[in-house]
């Protein structure tokens, strides 16, 4: 039934291209999931509010008690169950960069709720483990004993240790990304909860002072985090939390320490192909480029020109326009960096495009690349080539986005998604058993880890969805974090009109306000279904045009079965509608449709589509009954 479910979007799709034109990607869509990625991601109390992912639990609940500190919170780090910091931290520093860069887009599709939530998660646990100036705890689990056990988060048997770094066993790497983490943040809430925001700065200069002071690897400190994430140096992410620290305070201090140790750190001399977790120098060179491109560079002029043209030779080199030491690219047009988890790096290069794009486009100037000048519109358009390819146009006609279109990875290495929620087998799924009984089944994972941007195709475009191919069905925080911004921006430049979420797993929230009684204020649901619907409504506007003085709009519902169960004769009552409907059956009754005669069962994940074309508002949609 799956394939037929699959077989009926691919129909309507088709039948959407006759009606006039082609489909554009709801980059809003791929937005919210990626969030969405974060909530099943975290470790903890989790908060009814704001938690849209109903098969999490809470779990962590005792961490950090063996050494007597507390140590709940933060975000697993990939399909695992360890909470690592350095590439947390980095992940958060992304979130808060998309927050700032792409503040009103990101606002315009009523997301900044909950994307301060997903960077708030990240930095309450680093004020958490931050417990004295010159303390950082910087990693919960072991990976070792972790990947021993195939088992959910809610019923862990592995070892909790937590690992720190101190004045004895430094880690500047560590305390220089998570300083740049809550230095990014601090501006990202400074309109909404100024006290939240000055905290964070406390936390964050106290921090780039104890990583500059003493100087050391992280991974040398916590030799446990070596094998999974480890660092090629610290440099970068000192001159990272610099540049981030002079953007949160306007401070010259920081400033001048980049200029300072441009050359010492590599911050002028490093040109380089790839921006990640472990590699910031792209990074810092961007972020300190708009410094120069704005006019505030003074008498330091000369050293950010330097950094500019190594901000330039990144660019470059993604859009195949650096004299032959360019990025590697698949037949199919995405960037290739490395073999595991490969789409990490395209997002990240991705994000600093759109960046870099708006930054040009605001000093009005342009790339001057050896193979010829670049203007801001084509690192758009190549961040849009990047982040299409991912959401489906690509060799494989697959999202490489969990939950996004209608194909996707179901067997994701992910072992909170394999293994059926907490609240549907209540009993403890054991370390082994957790193998036997779910890692090797054939079947798609009961859960689906929306947004979760798995590692993706090989150099030749090939995937293999196969939950033990690791290298390339494992979602990471890395990867998903910089789609926030990447999205954001493509939605509101290329977007197609009035996408949004009739209803979710959650209503939206407000744009952030400060309150006295928490950070923002919760919206009032905008639809009901009946009590218990597992069924979820995703309407978009694929296009429009104007006849006379009226526009038309046709409209693309997705039906969702979000349960675990199959859904029959499920009757839906559409309201205010004025035109016709495709890929649904009238029942006979006034407004009451049904599935086509052939899909009376939607099964569990499954998804059924239908579309409409009217003019004015779009149409109500409400549930009137299932099985």
């Amino acid at each position: 039934m799956k394939n037929m479910n699959i077989s009926f979007c691919m129909l309507l799709m088709a039948l959407l291209v006759r009606l006039g034109g082609s489909i554009p990607y709801n980059y809003g869509d791929a937005l919210d999931k990626s969030l969405m990625f974060f909530e099943a991601q975290r470790s903890g109390k989790l908060p009814f509010q704001q938690q849209r992912i109903k098969w999490r639990g809470d779990s962590g609940l005792k961490d950090g008690i063996q050494q007597g500190v507390d140590l709940v919170g933060g975000y697993y780090d990939a399909g695992d169950n360890v909470k690592f910091g350095l590439p947390m931290a980095y992940s958060v520093t992304m979130l808060a960069w998309g927050a700032i860069e792409f503040s009103k887009e990101i606002t315009d599709l009523n997301q900044m709720g909950h994307t301060l939530w997903a960077i708030k998660w990240g930095t309450d646990y680093f004020i958490k483990a931050h417990t004295q100036p010159n303390v950082l705890w910087g990693q919960v689990g072991d990976g070792a004993s972790d990947h021993y056990c195939w088992e959910r988060a809610e019923d862990m048997t592995t070892s909790r240790t937590a690992y720190k770094i101190d004045e004895q066993h430094p880690g500047s790497d560590l305390a220089g990304e998570t300083a740049a983490a809550l230095a990014a943040a601090s501006i990202a809430f400074r309109p909404y909860n100024s006290s939240y925001s000055n905290l964070l700065l406390v936390h964050a200069k106290q921090l780039f002072t104890f990583g500059d002071r003493y100087r050391g690897l992280y991974d040398e400190s916590i030799t446990s985090a070596r094998q999974f994430y480890d660092s090629s140096g610290y440099s970068d992410e000192l001159l990272w939390a610099a540049a981030w620290l002079h953007r949160a305070t306007g401070d010259e201090y920081y400033l001048k320490y980049t200029v300072d140790n441009a050359v010492y750190m590599g911050g002028t001399g490093w040109a380089v192909k790839e921006f990640s977790w472990d590699n910031k120098y792209a990074g810092v060179q961007t972020l300190l480029s708009k410094v120069l491109l704005e006019g505030k560079a003074g008498p330091y002029t000369s050293t950010l020109k330097q950094y500019q043209a190594k901000a330039d030779y990144f660019s470059c080199a993604c859009l195949q326009k650096n004299d032959g030491y360019n990025v590697q690219k698949t037949p199919g047009g995405l960037l290739y960096v490395r073999e595991w988890n490969n789409m990490q790096y395209v997002s990240s290069a991705t994000f600093l495009s759109a960046v870099y794009s708006n930054y040009l486009s605001a000093a009005k100037s342009q790339l001057n690349c050896p193979d010829g000048q670049i203007q801001p519109q084509d690192l758009l358009n190549f961040a849009k080539s990047q982040a299409d390819y991912i959401l489906g146009k690509n060799p494989k006609d697959t999202s490489y986005l969990v939950g996004y279109g209608p194909k996707y990875p179901i067997h994701v290495h992910h072992r909170g998604a394999s293994i059926a929620s907490i609240s549907v087998v209540r009993s403890q799924v054991g370390c082994t058993q957790g193998f036997d009984a779910w890692y090797n089944r054939p079947e798609p994972n009961p859960n689906v880890i929306y947004g979760g941007l798995v590692g993706g195709p090989d150099k030749n475009d090939g995937f293999s969805d196969d939950r033990s191919n690791y290298e390339e069905t494992e979602p990471t925080l890395s990867g998903s974090a910089p789609l926030v911004g990447i999205f954001a921006k493509l939605q509101s430049s290329y977007g197609n009109i009035g996408s949004y979420h009739q209803e979710s797993p959650l209503p939206h929230q407000n744009t952030p306000s400060t309150s006295t009684t928490g950070l923002w204020k919760e919206p009032a649901p905008k639809t009901k279904t009946p009590e218990g619907a597992p069924v979820e409504f995703l309407h978009s506007i694929s296009s429009s045009w104007t006849v006379g003085d009226t526009t038309y709009y046709r409209h693309k519902v997705i039906i969702k079965n979000t349960s675990i169960k199959p859904i029959s004769d499920l009757k839906l009552v559409i309201e205010n509608l004025s035109g016709s409907v495709w890929g649904l059956s009238p029942t006979g009754e006034k407004n009451i449709y049904e599935l086509p005669q052939w899909l009376k069962v939607l099964n569990p994940g499954s998804e059924c589509i239908f579309v409409y074309v009217q003019g004015g508002p779009q149409a109500k949609i409400l549930i009137q009954s299932f099985h």
